[in-house]
């Protein structure tokens, strides 16, 4: 019986032992799996980021590190270290798609401050600017005279330069003619305009005065 026992408890030792071993190799291949696979995604990660140019600085010296623990048996480490650089990639395209939304914000932003300002210079113009209908027996002294546009017939040239691309003769213009009507021309234009006006030879249809041509000019 005691040797029956003996051999009992030391077929039980053997087992134990050989269980011991085969665990501890199965959690040995385990970790160099681990290890192996956590360093492949950092390295994939960190390739993406490489070729978007957003790799940070110690990401690729991280995973040398990875490397060089898992060939030396240290698998945790490996893992860790290969992780962190992993999380570090994707920090990486995170900041990047960050900054690109911030860059597309701006500007969009300026665009929008860009049209914007076009439309109030635009609003400025159209703000500034007036039309008037020809009618009947007007001519340009008569219309620069009215309150609502000049109140000073001598300004008269001021009409005529500003629409110079359908009036040809200052002396003849027709009924149904649409004028743009300048309502807020600088000093120096209207000192220009009355100049003329006053000094401008007699009217006369059909034939264009030198001096206009030489007013429009300037």
């Amino acid at each position: 019986m005691k040797i029956f026992h003996s051999l009992k408890l030391a077929s039980l030792l053997v087992l134990a032992v050989s269980l011991t071993v085969g665990c501890a190799s199965t959690t040995e291949e385990v970790g160099q799996d681990t290890a192996a696979a956590a360093i492949a995604a950092a390295k994939t990660a960190n390739d993406q980021v490489k070729a978007e140019e957003y790799e940070w600085r110690d990401t690729g010296k991280l995973i040398k590190k990875a490397k060089k623990a898992m060939a030396e048996g240290r698998y945790a480490e490996a893992v860790k270290l290969a992780n962190k650089a992993r999380r570090q990639a994707e920090n990486a395209i995170k900041q990047k798609n960050i900054e690109m939304k911030r860059l597309a914000a701006a500007a969009a932003a300026a665009k929008a401050a860009t049209a914007s300002e076009s439309s109030a210079k635009a609003a400025v113009v159209t703000a500034s600017t007036q039309q008037y209908t020809v009618t009947r027996g007007d001519n340009l002294w008569d219309i620069s005279a009215k309150p609502s546009i000049y109140n000073n017939p001598y300004q008269w040239p001021l009409i005529y330069k500003n629409n110079s691309d359908q009036i040809k003769d200052a002396d003849l213009i027709y009924p149904g003619q649409k004028l743009d009507i300048n309502t807020n021309p600088s000093s120096a234009d209207v000192d220009a305009a009355v100049a003329h006006a006053k000094s401008r030879g007699s009217w006369s249809l059909g034939v264009v005065e030198d001096s206009d041509t030489a007013y429009l000019a300037r």
